[in-house]
């Protein structure tokens, strides 16, 4: 695996050269790709048209059946840039455990879906393990609770939205294979909903679902089985 200072340096690149990308790239949710969006990357991956993912880019040729078992790292989670800024009465404790708290649910939202579907977790680097490293960015948490008040109940039109961005890597050589970006807003029904802090978790999970599900058919679409 990476060192573990070595391995936030990178990612940390990676999440700015994401909302860079991000930013360049037009209104999200579209599944339009921007003039500005590069065919290749800088490290030479291609632009994969009709993705299912709002973009991506894979490695010319690289044959993912190979990959049985996933290596999973730490989830990174940034909020919207001005984010705290709007919410000035969010502590900086509730903003770290939102974050915390977030990463585990991917990780077990993620875990359970690849297990169940026969792609066991990896612990070590093989030849047969796919490397996801994954981040949250532009979370945009409309209503959000404190740990004081998590029975509180706010009534906003907006429940909220968050970017994936995930890289694959062979966790042998920590070569890179594919990346991808996608948006996701929380689709609550038009007009004034309740939110709170078991509605703003729920949301969380179905989203986090949603893209467990894409890579979990994306592994079978590799490996030629159809799910139930």
């Amino acid at each position: 695996m990476i060192a573990g200072s070595r391995r936030r340096t990178i990612l940390s690149a990676a999440v700015a050269a994401a909302i860079s990308t991000a930013c360049a790239s037009g209104p999200s949710g579209t599944g339009v790709a921007h003039p500005s969006v590069p065919e290749v990357t800088h490290d030479g991956l291609r632009l994969v048209p009709n993705s299912k993912m709002e973009r991506a880019w894979v490695k010319p040729g690289e044959d993912f059946s190979q990959y049985g078992r996933v290596g999973l790292l730490d989830c990174f989670v940034a909020f919207k840039k001005d984010w705290r800024l709007n919410h000035p009465d969010m502590h900086t404790y509730d903003i770290n455990r939102i974050k915390k708290e977030l990463a585990g649910e991917f990780h077990k939202v993620f875990s359970a879906e690849l297990e169940k579907n026969g792609y066991p977790i990896a612990t070590a680097p093989a030849k047969d393990v796919l490397l996801v490293r994954p981040a949250i960015i532009n979370l945009d948490i409309v209503a959000p609770d404190t740990e004081s008040d998590v029975t509180s109940m706010t009534y906003t039109a907006d429940a909220g939205s968050m970017e994936l961005y995930v890289e694959f890597y062979d966790s042998e050589s920590n070569e890179i294979l594919a990346r991808a970006i996608d948006y996701s807003q929380v689709n609550h029904i038009p007009g004034a909903v309740a939110t709170s802090f078991v509605t703003n978790s729920a949301d969380a999970e179905r989203l986090l679902q949603h893209w467990a599900d894409l890579l979990v058919s994306r592994l079978d679409e590799v490996h030629g089985k159809t799910r139930n």
